[in-house]
C-alpha cells in the first residue's frame, strides 16, 4: 500500500496529545471559579449539581476531577490564598510602603471575613485539611514581612510585631460580633493599622 504523501498526512485532523490536558484544565479551573462563587452564596455543603452547572459541565467531570469535597475546597482555598499572597508584590511597586501594607491589610481582612464558610470547614476535624495550616502561613508570611519590613525601613511602622503576630491580631478582628458583616471587620482592622504608625 502507498505511503500517503506528507502534505496529505498534515491534512488528516489527528487528535491533538495537549487537547484533552488543556480542556481539563480549563474545566478544573471553571469548577474552581463556579465553587468559589457557590461556596459564598450556599455554603460548602452546597449541592454538587449547583457548582457543575454553574461551571457548565456535568456532575461526573466534578467528580473526575475533586472526588471528594474536600478536594475542591481545599483547591478554592489554596487559589484564594494565592490571589491574596500575589497581591503583596503590585501593591509594593504601585504605592509608598505603609499605604501598599495599608492596602493589602484591608484585601487579607476582606480574604477572611468573606471566607466564613470555608474557615469552617476547615476546622471541621477532617484531616483532609490538616496541611492547610501552613500553607496559609507559608504564602501571608512571606508577602505580609515584605511589607511590614519595607514600611518599618521607610520609618513608617513603630512596632516590633512580627508578620504571624499582625495576621493573627487581623484575622481575629473579623470575626463576627453577632450579625455584623465584613464593613465591621475593616472598621477594626482600620484601627489596628492605624495604631501601627509611627508617632512623632
Amino acid at each position: 500500500m502507498e505511503r500517503p504523501s506528507e502534505s496529505i498526512r498534515n491534512d488528516i485532523p489527528f487528535p491533538s496529545e495537549r487537547s484533552p490536558r488543556a480542556d481539563a484544565r480549563r474545566n478544573a479551573a471553571a469548577l474552581v471559579d463556579a465553587a468559589t462563587v457557590v461556596f459564598s452564596r450556599s455554603g460548602v455543603d452546597a449541592p454538587a449539581k449547583e457548582i457543575a452547572d454553574a461551571a457548565g459541565v456535568g456532575v461526573g467531570t466534578l467528580y473526575r476531577h475533586f472526588p471528594r469535597r474536600s478536594d475542591l475546597v481545599i483547591a478554592v482555598f489554596k487559589r484564594e490564598v494565592d490571589a491574596c499572597a500575589d497581591a503583596a508584590d503590585p501593591l509594593a511597586a504601585e504605592h509608598p510602603p505603609f499605604a501598599a501594607l495599608e492596602r493589602w491589610l484591608y484585601r487579607f481582612t476582606d480574604f477572611v471575613a468573606t471566607k466564613r464558610g470555608l474557615a469552617q470547614a476547615l476546622h471541621s476535624g477532617d484531616p483532609a485539611f490538616d496541611e492547610l495550616p501552613d500553607y496559609f502561613r507559608a504564602r501571608f508570611g512571606p508577602a505580609l514581612t515584605q511589607l511590614l519590613d519595607a514600611a518599618a525601613s521607610d520609618g513608617e511602622v513603630d512596632t516590633d510585631l512580627s508578620a504571624d503576630e499582625l495576621l493573627y491580631a487581623t484575622a481575629r478582628l473579623c470575626q463576627p460580633i453577632g450579625d455584623a458583616g465584613p464593613d465591621q471587620s475593616r472598621r477594626l482592622v482600620g484601627l489596628l493599622i492605624n495604631g501601627l504608625r509611627t508617632r512623632p
